[in-house]
């Protein structure tokens, strides 16, 4: 009788620890996007999140936490439990803030641990309807001949789309000043009204100006161009050589986030990229999905680092 209880304490101990560590998930994933509703990130991580549902079988909710420059959303991740239940959705500046911010608080690849890439999109160059430029190189011709009184808008220093706009002028030797707004609504509205000249944007956001025809694009940032825009040539067609420029759009965990559970959610990430119905939607709204494992996406932030550090270190920004 002693003998066969302690056969059974002995299974029962053996699988308490199976008992008490659930398969993840067992409840919601929240995906925090540290901008507000309807911005590019915004629009990409729902529609992953939606996917990612199916292979997680559980639902995958997007929390919008937006304030100071992406910071608000950025910390309450960092700040989370990193059992995978809380992840962050970013773009491209995630990398940056800690270039440009003295309180900035992170270090993306310490602090966070890479889950995948959803994807990326180009920018378009644009300039307003009654701009006498028809082409880049027309642009160029002009900003050359009347250097410093070109102008071209931003959201933000250092945002994305400051930056394509500042690697351009700087590859091509031109002297333009950079007019930076507190986001881009009111950026659009002065290149279209013709006080500013120039504004980078990504096709997502270029899309109602492209309707109502108050902007026109002159090149796309891509290595080819976009599906939805054959018409409108890639900026190395028009002598911009060797140029291009994306905003990616990419899932971080907690530093400490088991590997198994990066793992899962970087299946349940990859499962979403492979479906049809999320690349073509993707592909109208100007992005590729770009499937990349945890390992993969680390290296490709790491890049990413070095590219974007050089830039704000030849254009000599200086943390604010």
């Amino acid at each position: 009788m002693i003998k066969s209880l302690s056969v059974v304490l002995a299974i029962l101990a053996g699988a308490a620890p199976a008992l008490a560590s659930d398969p993840f998930p067992t409840r919601p994933v929240r995906i925090v996007v540290n901008t507000a509703p309807g911005g590019s990130l915004d629009v990409v991580t729902r529609i992953v999140a939606q996917h990612m549902t199916e292979k997680l079988g559980q639902s995958v909710i997007v929390d919008n936490r937006a304030g100071a420059d992406g910071l608000v959303g950025v910390r309450a991740v960092q700040g989370a439990k990193p059992d995978g239940y809380t992840i962050l959705a970013a773009s491209g500046t995630f990398v940056m803030q800690p270039m440009l911010k003295k309180d900035a608080g992170y270090e993306p690849l310490k602090d966070f641990k890479p889950v995948g890439l959803m994807g990326r999109a180009p920018f378009l160059l644009m300039v307003g309807s009654t701009e006498p430029d028809k082409s880049v190189t027309e642009l160029v011709g002009r900003a050359r001949a009347n250097p410093g009184k070109l102008t071209y808008a931003s959201a933000g220093l250092g945002t994305a789309t400051h930056l394509p706009a500042a690697l351009f002028a700087q590859q091509m030797g031109l002297q333009m000043q950079h007019i930076p707004y507190k986001g881009n609504g009111p950026a659009f509205a002065d290149v279209a009204a013709g006080r500013v000249n120039v504004v980078f944007t990504a096709y997502s956001s270029a899309i109602p100006h492209l309707q109502s025809e108050r902007l026109r694009p002159l090149a796309v940032s891509s290595t080819s161009r976009l599906p939805m825009l054959p018409q409108v040539p890639t900026m190395a067609e028009q002598g911009v050589t060797g140029y291009s420029f994306y905003v990616s759009y990419g899932l971080m965990a907690p530093a400490g986030t088991p590997n198994d559970v990066v793992q899962k959610l970087s299946e349940a990430l990859r499962s979403a990229l492979n479906s049809k119905e999320l690349t073509d939607r993707f592909r109208s709204d100007g992005t590729e999905a770009a499937a990349m494992s945890p390992e993969e996406f680390t290296g490709y932030l790491r890049q990413e680092q070095s590219k974007l550090g050089k830039l704000v270190s030849d254009l000599g920004l200086a943390k604010d």
